[in-house]
């Protein structure tokens, strides 16, 4: 096998973690006071899982940052795709319409008021979305009295979720664009974590069983890259 070449940062953190990212260089963080060489002795350890993310298959960026913005440009949209389809409009507007997403505008050729409608639209879907996922999960699940403290819904850059110690959940509004069960498994994620801030066995415990094919689920998640990322971490 072929050393393994890695970039390392040091931070004020209190556990080593690697990141492959999507061009395929691995990045290693650890607390300021690492040696190096218990930061090789890591490395060495993970070197199946670095190697298997090496050669894995390239994922799907689900950012839109490649499109044109053109007439008859396929989007995700809870796992399905929709071909959009430019309207001449006083207002503005985007609405589905069976398998189109019709954007109205003054001027359907101005490609970056589309971009900015369809982003906006995205947005205002995840938020209705997520509370109303979040809102039912958390009361299919009312036994393990789950009550985060926050919902907040934004681009990440390298997560699809967080949770503070404080029980604020995070989510990526890019998860808006994949299937539902999907997103109920990331919600279900986070919800996680207001028990086991960790991802240590009770943790595991408790996900799989909420989610018993939650390992399927989360193969399927790592074929997207979310958020603006050159890379992923993984969980």
């Amino acid at each position: 096998m072929d050393a393994i070449k890695y970039n390392v940062i040091l931070s004020r953190r209190r556990s080593i973690s690697i990141t492959v990212r999507s061009d395929k260089s691995v990045i290693v963080r650890a607390p300021l006071r690492t040696s190096m060489r218990s930061i090789e002795k890591f490395v060495q350890m993970k070197s199946s899982w670095i190697q298997k993310h090496i050669n894995s298959e390239p994922r799907v960026k689900l950012t839109d940052t490649n499109k044109d913005f053109n007439d008859g440009e396929f989007f995700l949209f809870l796992g399905r795709e929709f071909k959009i389809r430019k309207i001449v409009s006083v207002d503005n507007f985007v609405r589905l319409n069976e398998n189109l997403i019709e954007v109205g505008q003054t001027d359907p050729g101005n490609n970056n008021m589309t971009r900015l409608l369809i982003s906006r639209w995205y947005t205002i879907k995840a938020r209705e979305i997520f509370t109303e996922r979040l809102k039912e999960i958390s009361g299919k699940f009312s036994e393990y009295g789950f009550s985060p403290t926050g919902l907040v819904i934004r681009q990440l850059k390298s997560r699809w979720g967080s949770c503070t110690s404080k029980g604020r959940i995070t989510l990526n509004s890019e998860l808006v664009k994949l299937e539902p069960g999907v997103i109920d498994y990331v919600i279900i994620h986070e919800l996680c974590h207001l028990k086991y801030h960790n991802h240590g066995r009770d943790y595991y415990n408790l996900l799989e069983r909420l989610v018993p094919d939650y390992k399927l689920i989360r193969k399927e998640l790592r074929k997207y890259i979310p958020g603006l990322l050159k890379g992923s971490q993984y969980f």
